[in-house]
């Protein structure tokens, strides 16, 4: 199973997030904030990363473009977790790197089976699927 960070400052959604990911076989590793986000994905080298927007130090906007263009991370799955459902948010997500855009509040499993589904494909194919989701982002955009 995968190797999964959660980085969100409310301890409840850490809980539901450890909770229902460790049911589904994979280990969880956890953050407060961006900054401490950031170091951890560098240490542990995650499978995936979830990133709520809203975070102290450093936000969910700059932690994930920290991640995209950093060495050590740019292979890891980004998945944004967060309560800013604005459509200009999904696009500056995914046009900063993010795979997918879960919107809160959300349902535990299906946030699993997105980590799963993303997880199991390559580098390649997550860039694909993101290239469509944007191209569907924009074009909703006009």
């Amino acid at each position: 199973m995968a190797r999964v960070l959660v980085i969100d400052d409310e301890p409840d959604v850490l809980l539901l997030c450890r909770v229902n990911l460790q049911h589904a076989g994979h280990t969880v590793y956890e953050a407060p904030d961006g900054e401490r986000g950031l170091a951890l994905a560098r240490e542990v080298r995650p499978d995936a990363v979830v990133i709520d927007l809203m975070l102290p130090v450093m936000d969910g906007f700059e932690l994930l473009r920290a991640l995209d263009v950093d060495r050590t991370t740019e292979d890891i799955t980004l998945l944004v977790l967060s309560a800013r459902a604005r459509h200009t948010d999904r696009l500056r997500c995914l046009r900063g790197g993010a795979d997918a855009f879960v919107t809160k509040p959300f349902v535990p499993e299906a946030l699993v089976g997105i980590i799963g589904d993303l997880v199991g494909m390559s580098p390649t194919e997550r860039a694909a699927n993101r290239a469509v989701e944007l191209a569907a982002a924009e074009a909703r955009e006009t």
